[in-house]
């Protein structure tokens, strides 16, 4: 699945806590009751792409 994905590869730590900073600083403030999908793609690619159910 993580191949065929858009990133192509899994994420790394630093992108994690990347996301993580964003939300609990200034610039996150106004952000609420969202989910972030941070699987480089592979939930699109699931249901999208190449892996899609028939």
């Amino acid at each position: 699945m993580i191949e065929v994905s858009a990133a192509g590869r899994g994420g790394t730590p630093d992108e994690v806590g990347t996301v993580g900073a964003l939300l609990m600083g200034p610039d996150g403030g106004f952000i609420t009751g969202s989910d972030f999908l941070m699987d480089g793609g592979v939930t699109a690619a699931y249901w999208y792409g190449e892996l899609a159910p028939k």
